[in-house]
Order: structure tokens, then C-alpha cells, then sequence
């Protein structure tokens, strides 16, 4: 339980705080409030106000008041990670404001709506920023009380009322699972959080486990893919050694897959479940398949033997039928593919897709999950994950980041580059470790 004003708040009680606001008149009657301003830029500034205090009036009537996030975020920073606070690179140290504030106060500066409708759904996309970030912060502390997995689903709920008709119609992820792993991909300088954090993972049911692995794994994969041909120049090496924390969940993603690909396929449930898996194996194991099932493992991957041992065994095991489910997923021309898709931090892609709603005034119906597989899904929004990768490289390419000394986009979308990993990641699979 986290202390307000010297009052004991639960986890219950702030996702009821959350789901009044979510499912009641607040949202709309927080940009009612804030619209009242003659232009957009100071329509933001009234909202940026309300998401620094984590308060919301009109006339001395409270809309939202969020006195908890204060104490669960202290609470979440003493576990090492700083879910609402982004870190300066060059300035060696978090930022002041929190990162809803961070990009309003960029709305506030460069976005000039074309009408008011547009105005009005740009304020919506930033208040609901604002809002998935709280819930992200409560997925964190779902180990505090009670039971963690029915905590999380909770969670998830509250995320289908944020993405629901209310809204804005921006989409973030699908579940509270995927707000674990964008709200923890910031740098922490505590790494051994990240140790303490998987400890609670494998405290889950296999569902969630699962649910988890399966992004996680597309994470990572698109994540260090980046490093390897960008930051590192395809030096093995140099990637093992700056991404210590990563390979010990990648090891615990592929172990929690492989698993459920034995399972599947022992119970003859072939079909999409099996397809997403596989997807998500492949995914993982493309920046580097020997460091889990080589003879010559990275000391990262030292306090997980156990957990390696194992992978090697299933997938040896189930080699001839993983590489026939692998083809399903070469990518081609015709459609989209995550293995085209690189990117250094999943919380920037998020960024990046609510500034680009913000600044057209039209939502994107996908999530970030939406972008991390290609595998058909006939409850997925029919915008178009290849239209919003490109879009996101775009921005990506009109503000590089300096990497080795030269400019690179931080979001890339190569089909041929994504052909090449595919055939070479085959190759090595097809070896006998």
C-alpha cells in the first residue's frame, strides 16, 4: 500500500480512482475545461498544468485527482525503475517533468491544429498519453498485494475502458503485460532492477508469462537487431557487453515459448496461437541464436544456465518442425514484417506515434503490439502497421540520432535488411548447435 496524507491507499483503490475517471465524464469534461482557452497552445499549457499536479478542477470541483501517483511512483523508483521520468543521455540524469508533460509541452510549442475538431482530438490524445502511463505505473505495483495476475488483468481492463468509445481513439497496447515492457525499457542505472523485476515475472501463471514472453520476445529481437547493425557494427561482442540485463529475459522469453510450442504441438492445437509463437521465437533469436543454443554462452547468460540448458534441449528437440513454421514468416515485398523492423527504444516508438496523432488531430487505432507481428488477426484495426512504421522511420529520419559518429534514424523499416536477417538467422538455426 502506498501513504497519501498519511492515508494508506490500495491497489484497488487507485484502479478505482482510475476506472471512475475512465468510464464516467472526466475525460470529457477535462478538455471541456481546458478548451475554454482561446488558442490550442494555451489549451495545452492548462492540461500540462493538471498533468504536472496530477490534478484536475473546474471551479474549486475536483474532475481528477490522482494524490496516489506520487507514492506509487516513490515506491516504483525505490524497485529502480522510473516509469513516468525519462533519462537525458547527455545530461546524464532524469528529467524533471514527466514525459505526458514532456510531449505536451513539445504540442504546446510546435502543433498548430488546422480546426478545432482536430484541436480537440489532439488534447484527447495527450490526456490519454497522460492516463496510460498511471496505468502503466500500476501494472509495476501488481505484485504489492493480492494476487498479481488477476492484478494485471485489471490493469488490462482499464486500458480496453482508456482505448475504448470514451476516448480518443489512440491506441497504446493491448495489455498490462505490454505497459510493463514499454514503461521499464527506459536506461535505469540500477540494472540489477531488471534482475528483481524478471524474479517477479516467473511468479505468474503460464498465461501471463506467455502473454508477456510473446512481446517481449518481438522487443527485444527488433530492439537488439538495432544495436547489432547500427550501434554495435555487427560486433557480437560489443552487443553481449552493453546489453547485460537483456539477455537473461530473452533467455527467460524463449524458455516460456519454446514451452508452449511443446505443449501446442503435443496436444495437436496447431493454428494462430502456434503462429504468434513461432513469430515471436523467430523474432528472438534473430540478433543472436548462439548465445542461447551455441557451446560458448555470454556471462550474462551465467545466472540462467538452467533456463539456457533447457532451451537448447527443446529447441534441438523440436528443430525440423520450428524451421518449417519459421518459412511462414519469410519476410516478402507484399506485406508488412517485423523482422524489417528495427528500433532502439520501444517507449520512443509510443512517443512517436502520439506526436504524429497529435500534430494530424487523427488517432492511430494500432498498438505497439500491432507492430511487432505479422501473423493475421481478424480483431486487429485495419490500419495498416506497414503505413505506421514508415511513418514513424520518417520522423525517425528528419531527427537522426549521432551513433558511431555519423546520423542514423532510431527507427528503421528495411524489407531488404529484414530478407537478409531472416535467411541468415535460417541458416544458423539449421546448423547443429
Amino acid at each position: 500500500m502506498a501513504s497519501v496524507s498519511g492515508r494508506e491507499v490500495s491497489f484497488r483503490d487507485a484502479c478505482d480512482a482510475l476506472d471512475t475517471a475512465l468510464a464516467g465524464p472526466a475525460r470529457h469534461d477535462i478538455l471541456g475545461e481546458v478548451s475554454k482557452a482561446k488558442t490550442f497552445d494555451r489549451a495545452v499549457r492548462h492540461l500540462r498544468d493538471g498533468m504536472r499536479g496530477h490534478r484536475f478542477e473546474a471551479f474549486g470541483v475536483s474532475l481528477f485527482a490522482g494524490r496516489w501517483v506520487k507514492s506509487f511512483d516513490h515506491l516504483t523508483r525505490a524497485d529502480g525503475f522510473h516509469i513516468l521520468h525519462d533519462w537525458d543521455g547527455k545530461a546524464d540524469r532524469f528529467n524533471e517533468d514527466i514525459i505526458p508533460v514532456e510531449v505536451a509541452s513539445y504540442a504546446e510549442r510546435t502543433v498548430r491544429p488546422g480546426d478545432h475538431v482536430k484541436g480537440r482530438v489532439a488534447l484527447s490524445v495527450l490526456l490519454d498519453y497522460y492516463f496510460v502511463h498511471l496505468l502503466a505505473l500500476l501494472a509495476l505495483r501488481a505484485w504489492d498485494e493480492g494476487d498479481p495476475n488477476s492484478n494485471l488483468d485489471t490493469v488490462s481492463r482499464l486500458l480496453g475502458r482508456l482505448q475504448g468509445p470514451g476516448g480518443s481513439g489512440q491506441a497504446f497496447a493491448r495489455n498490462a503485460e505490454t505497459l510493463i515492457l514499454i514503461a521499464t525499457s527506459h536506461f535505469e542505472p540500477d540494472i540489477a532492477a531488471y534482475e528483481r523485476l524478471l524474479l517477479k515475472v516467473r511468479t505468474l501463471d503460464p498465461s501471463h508469462r506467455l502473454s508477456l514472453a510473446t512481446t517481449h520476445a518481438a522487443i527485444l529481437g527488433c530492439h537488439l537487431r538495432f544495436g547489432l547493425e547500427v550501434t554495435y557494427a555487427f560486433n557480437l561482442g560489443e552487443l553481449r557487453a552493453d546489453n547485460v540485463p537483456d539477455y537473461p529475459w530473452l533467455c527467460e522469453a524463449l524458455l516460456t515459448l519454446l514451452e508452449a510450442y511443446a505443449s501446442t504441438k503435443q496436444a495437436g492445437h496447431e493454428g494462430d496461437g502456434t503462429g504468434r509463437i513461432s513469430e515471436a521465437l523467430l523474432l528472438a533469436l534473430t540478433p543472436d541464436p548462439q548465445a542461447f543454443l551455441g557451446s560458448d554462452p555470454p556471462d550474462s547468460l551465467g545466472v540462467c544456465a538452467g533456463q539456457r540448458a533447457r532451451v537448447r534441449d527443446l529447441f534441438a528437440a523440436h528443430r525440423s518442425d520450428l524451421l518449417q513454421d519459421f518459412e511462414a514468416h519469410r519476410p516478402t515485398p507484399a506485406r508488412y514484417s517485423p523482422c524489417s523492423f528495427t528500433f532502439n527504444f520501444p517507449h520512443n516508438l509510443v512517443k512517436g506515434v502520439v506526436v504524429d496523432a497529435v500534430r494530424r488531430g487523427v488517432p492511430w487505432s494500432l498498438t505497439l503490439d500491432d507492430l511487432l507481428t505479422a501473423v493475421p488477426n481478424p480483431q486487429a484495426p485495419s490500419a495498416s502497421p506497414l503505413s505506421l512504421a514508415t511513418t514513424l522511420m520518417g520522423y525517425a529520419l528528419l531527427s537522426p540520432d549521432t551513433i558511431r559518429g555519423r546520423p542514423h534514424p532510431a527507427i528503421v523499416y528495411d524489407p531488404v535488411a529484414g530478407l537478409r536477417t531472416f535467411e541468415n538467422t535460417i541458416r544458423l538455426l539449421a546448423a547443429p548447435s
